[in-house]
């Protein structure tokens, strides 16, 4: 998928594909670049929520944008996304390490083997936001936990999308664990750093996506499936 991305996007980054230009029907762009149809779904879909192009039901799917500036992850702008998550999640896991029970550390740490473990995608991304969820109910405040049930939504896009193009399951694992040793001693200054640097990745692999060139030329014979 992402080796089909990188053409379609380089395509229009280079203008083959003008804004307002529709691109070739899901069978003609499996025909030409060699690939099946789930898999050049799962690229178009990459291209809407960078923002370059829209689908148009029973109309096909059009270039909006020659350049990738903001991607939308359901309702909101990545910018949004993250900015809210910074005002909430890291205060929360401060609160989280001085009220959390040990019902709310059992969950977690159980949840976050089940992370570890899991090797399908989308099963890892339903669980990432249910982590989070966790974080919030911890810190005993239930509305933390409707804010963070609000955009649910769209954490689980965005999981989705750094998880794809930007091979973060491992890393984030990692993070998720130093935020969760981190409630477990109880302490809140370690458990806001954690959730701090866990955010400050999710921006730098976001900003490596926006920003990396996507002008290689196809290869002979189109992109592998």
């Amino acid at each position: 998928m992402e080796a089909v991305l990188a053409h379609l996007r380089g395509a229009i980054e280079r203008g083959e594909y003008a804004i307002g230009d529709k691109l070739p029907s899901e069978a003609e762009l499996c025909r030409t670049l060699e690939i099946s149809r789930p898999v050049l779904r799962e690229a178009l879909r990459a291209l809407q929520t960078m923002g370059l192009t829209v689908s148009k039901t029973g109309k096909g799917t059009f270039v909006v944008a020659n350049a990738v500036e903001d991607p939308t992850f359901g309702d909101y702008a990545a910018s949004d996304l993250l900015e809210v998550r910074r005002h909430v999640e890291i205060p929360v896991a401060g609160y989280a390490a001085r009220r959390r029970t040990a019902e709310n550390l059992d969950h977690l740490a159980h949840l976050l083997d089940r992370m570890e473990r899991e090797t399908d995608t989308t099963a890892w991304v339903a669980m990432d936001t249910l982590f989070h969820l966790g974080v919030a109910e911890a810190a005993q405040n239930p509305v933390f936990r409707r804010v963070i049930e609000e955009i649910r939504d769209a954490l689980a896009r965005q999981s989705a999308f750094l998880n794809e193009l930007g091979g973060r399951r491992e890393q984030s694992n990692r993070e998720h664990r130093a935020i969760v040793e981190a409630l477990i001693d109880g302490s809140e200054h370690d458990a806001v750093e954690a959730m701090s640097h866990h955010l400050d990745r999710v921006e730098t692999t976001l900003t490596d996506i926006v920003r990396s060139p996507r002008t290689d030329s196809p290869t002979e014979g189109g992109p592998e499936a």
